[in-house]
């Protein structure tokens, strides 16, 4: 075997080794050969794309799968090709390194994203071809952090919802709840100050409770795919039959927490957050109110020297298995081609699936 190695790799620009819009990744293919070698090509790959899949069962013995894709862009970058007149390159016995630098697009791209549902990649991929060779590849995936959005309607503008209910088994009376927020846009670690006021008019003592939770939608084919799950849940001290109180609760958004997806057509993640007056023998008074999870900025000292990225890092498409019935489109892509991205359908146009807790 004369291609003893091919990897590639790049350089982190900070301590938590993400990427953003505009920003350049440099790295360097790496291949060494065990003598004199001729190559056809090598090429370097950048890919950002989103994809879903999933399957129904009908049945006993039927099933059907549901799957959708979507490219964000699409670079390619000839290192090696056609450097002599028989259409091929010779390089030396040894390690040859080919440098690479690739500028991620300033339109509005979808961060990363992993499911066992849908996922969101950014990668990158050499590639080497030698005549009547099988071609080799190597591949890595970088985290990309889309910028915030500041275009998101009410992002900024105060939050308010409010609702009422009567108590009738074991108990009388009205209750009542007022809430509020500052505004529905939070960075990553920010505190969330949430305010309500409670009239419990009723024989009945209430207990405020306080879950913020997100919420993943999956599009394809005309189907919609949900999913839910709890990130945190607080609990008040009980207002007491006929009072009224003023609850406030500050929630802080786990710095870890990752940023809402709004700008993808076929996967969102979205959060809420979730009051309840929890009243015994009936149902709990609730309201929802949106929550965009932005990201955090960097402060100083994020910088820091060029680290190597690992081939093997990151996740890809391999692990959704056999794609046999969802092949990706083999139409050719224009190079680094903007391509215009939908919102996604409105959620009555779609079959709701029961949410997975």
């Amino acid at each position: 075997m004369t291609i003893k190695n091919l990897s590639i790799e790049y350089d982190a620009i900070n301590c938590k080794n993400t990427f953003t819009n505009g920003d350049t990744i440099n790295g360097r293919i790496i291949v060494e050969v065990s003598k004199e070698t001729k190559i056809q090509s090598l090429t370097f790959t950048a890919k950002g794309k989103a994809r879903v899949r999933w399957s129904e069962h009908y049945g006993q013995h039927q099933y059907r799968v549901f799957w959708s894709d979507e490219k964000y862009y699409d670079v390619k970058h000839h290192i090696l090709r056609e450097a002599r007149q028989d259409g091929t390159d010779v390089i030396g016995k040894g390690r040859h390194v080919f440098p690479f630098s690739f500028e991620i697009p300033e339109r509005k791209i979808p961060s990363s994203f992993k499911t066992s549902i849908g996922r969101i990649v950014h990668k990158l991929k050499a590639e080497l071809k030698q005549s009547m060779k099988l071609t080799k590849e190597a591949k890595t995936h970088f985290t990309f952090q889309s910028k915030a959005n500041m275009d998101i309607p009410g992002l900024m503008e105060p939050q308010y919802g409010c609702k009422d209910k009567s108590v009738k088994v074991f108990g009388s009376g009205n209750i009542s709840m007022d809430v509020r927020t500052k505004r529905m846009g939070y960075k990553q670690g920010e505190a969330v100050k949430v305010t309500v006021d409670v009239t419990n008019n009723s024989t009945r003592s209430v207990k405020p409770k306080f879950i913020l939770y997100e919420k993943k939608s999956f599009f394809a084919q005309g189907r919609r795919r949900v999913s839910t799950n709890q990130i945190l849940k607080e609990k008040m001290e009980a207002v007491a039959s006929s009072r009224k109180e003023t609850v406030t609760k500050v929630i802080t958004i786990p710095r870890e927490l990752p940023t809402s997806i709004l700008n993808c057509s076929i996967i969102k993640l979205e959060y809420r957050l979730k009051i309840n007056l929890d009243v015994k023998y009936t149902s709990d008074l609730e309201i929802k109110l949106p929550i965009v999870v932005l990201p955090s900025s960097e402060g100083p000292g994020m910088n820091q020297a060029p680290a190597a990225a690992a081939a093997a890092a990151g996740f890809g498409f391999e692990a959704f298995g056999n794609t046999d019935k969802a092949p990706w489109s083999t139409a050719p892509q224009p190079q680094a081609a903007a391509q215009a991205v939908d919102p996604p359908p409105p959620y009555g146009a779609h079959t709701m699936y029961p949410s997975i807790q």
